[in-house]
């Protein structure tokens, strides 16, 4: 079931990068006016501004175009594609487009549950610059005390793989989710995410867990990503080391995240230049 398309005129600010930049602990000045918008970054060109009035239960703003009210008002983000087609440079205007592009409602385990499917489009110009699919779970208002039990997916990596170990902590999910506009609960109130869902903790946002793998890429092995696909398994929490581990497959990388008791809760397969 596919939405009407929304277009809107999103800028790549100067401001809004350094603050980016700031945020993963690199020099904010080294971004300027101009410079390519490193790869993993168009989060902030692909939020909402949705009035707080029209907010979900849960908190979540929304996706960029208006989400149908299917009595489901628990959301986790399950999986996105992302593909370069370009570079965007910073202090340019763009056009985007963004629409729901599917809805598959099914029984599941736990009861009734949706996958949404949103797609986004950014133009510079005439010029296609980036698409970037996200799908998330919509879930019954039970399923907390079900996902607060997760599946054990051990994963070891092979010998010698790239491996960084972070630890995201309330200062990392809380600027995250101001830099994105994204005032989903369990991101950012304990207390609901605890008491409301029976999580353990916060929740490390989704995305912020594609930004951080996307950085490992470009960074510790020095690929710049042209298309990646990130399928989310489990939920990563507050204050719990996030070790990222990386293997090479053929032309490609498969990267991993990995909890703190080393069970598989994302992998991204990741195409480079």
């Amino acid at each position: 079931m596919a939405s009407d398309v929304i277009e809107r005129l999103e800028v790549c600010s100067l401001p809004t990068a350094r603050r980016v930049a700031a945020m993963l602990d690199q020099e904010p000045d080294a971004m300027h006016e101009g410079l390519a918008l490193p790869r993993g970054w168009q989060f902030i060109l692909l939020g909402a501004d949705t009035p707080r009035k029209a907010l979900r239960s849960d908190g979540f703003p929304g996706l960029g175009v208006p989400i149908p009210d299917l009595g489901l008002p628990r959301l986790m983000l399950a999986g996105r594609t992302v593909d370069y087609l370009g570079d965007i440079p910073i202090g340019a205007t763009l056009r985007r487009s963004s629409r729901i592009e599917d809805i598959v409602e099914k029984n599941g385990p736990s009861g009734p549950m949706a996958l949404l499917t949103v797609g986004h489009r950014l133009k510079l110009r005439d010029e296609l610059v980036l698409t970037e699919t996200q799908t998330y779970a919509l879930l019954a208002a039970d399923r907390g005390r079900a996902a607060a039990k997760r599946p054990e997916m051990a994963y070891t990596p092979a010998p010698g793989s790239a491996h960084r170990t972070i630890v995201p902590d309330e200062t990392l999910l809380f600027q995250y989710s101001a830099l994105g506009f994204n005032s989903h609960k369990i991101h950012i109130n304990r207390q609901y995410a605890q008491e409301v869902e029976a999580l353990p903790d916060l929740v490390v946002n989704g995305g912020l867990i594609t930004l951080l793998m996307t950085q490992f890429v470009r960074h510790d092995l020095a690929a710049t990503p042209s298309r990646l696909q990130t399928r989310h398994l489990a939920p990563l929490y507050c204050d719990r080391p996030l070790t990222i581990v990386a293997e090479k497959v053929g032309l490609a990388w498969r990267v991993s995240a990995l909890d703190d008791q080393g069970l598989l809760c994302a992998r991204m397969e990741v195409e480079t230049q």
